[in-house]
């Protein structure tokens, strides 16, 4: 579904992605594990197009390098940037009417879905998204996305800062996600969750890949463990 090949991307002078390679195949969640700082994000931002990509990314057998981001979008990837995007001032059921390509046209997810994976955010939907709480806002984000019937799904940290309960709740969401036949890519920092949800994973250091596995091969793997992902 998706492959990147010599993947290279810079912010000025800074050389931060140097030539990854990665596969996504249909229904798959792989997840993309590092320290922070050695080029996660930016790998979205890249694929996305939000940075500028150097070299091959496919998306279906299709081009997409140099595509700019909606034009991506429309063909079918959905991103979840880190920083939870949520407009402020229009309502949680209004940010989700965003997230649709055509105004009242549903795909695999609707309100009523989103609504009953998180009844907080049903019993918020009249309320400006503002004064949710950071984890909601998260969860609104994530679900905004959904909206637009993606086939592949990018997800940063979705994790981050979040409470106990709500980090079980993303890993629901993320089930549910694979049922429907939708694709991931996850970047994560918690080792256990990857390692749980994971089809595959592909651990990142310095701009580059530096291990490609199942959960099995990583968990058995230490020297990859204590060298790129412990701190």
């Amino acid at each position: 579904m998706l492959e990147v090949r010599d993947l290279h991307a810079f912010y000025g002078k800074s050389h931060i992605l140097q030539g990854v390679d990665l596969t996504i195949r249909e229904g798959e969640i792989v997840s993309l594990l590092g320290r922070n700082g050695v080029g996660r994000s930016t790998t979205c931002k890249a694929i996305m197009g939000l940075v500028a990509p150097h070299g091959d990314v496919r998306f279906k057998g299709q081009s997409i390098t140099g595509m700019r981001p909606d034009q991506i979008a429309h063909l079918g990837i959905g991103y979840v940037p880190e920083d939870r995007q949520v407009f402020p001032g229009l309502t949680v059921q209004q940010n989700l009417e965003l997230g649709l390509k055509r105004a009242g046209v549903f795909g695999r997810w609707n309100f009523e879905d989103v609504y009953k994976l998180f009844p907080n955010l049903s019993e918020r939907r009249d309320n400006p998204a503002g004064v949710l709480s950071g984890g909601e806002q998260q969860m609104l984000t994530m679900c905004r996305t959904l909206m637009g019937d993606p086939d592949l799904v990018l997800i940063d940290e979705p994790t981050e800062g979040l409470a106990p309960k709500l980090v079980e709740q993303v890993g629901v969401l993320l089930d549910e996600i694979a049922r429907r036949g939708v694709a991931i890519l996850l970047v994560e920092q918690k080792l256990t969750i990857a390692l749980k949800i994971s089809t595959r994973l592909y651990v990142m250091g310095h701009g580059h890949i530096v291990f490609e596995g199942d959960p099995a091969s990583l968990a058995a793997n230490e020297n990859v463990r204590k060298e790129w992902l412990e701190v």
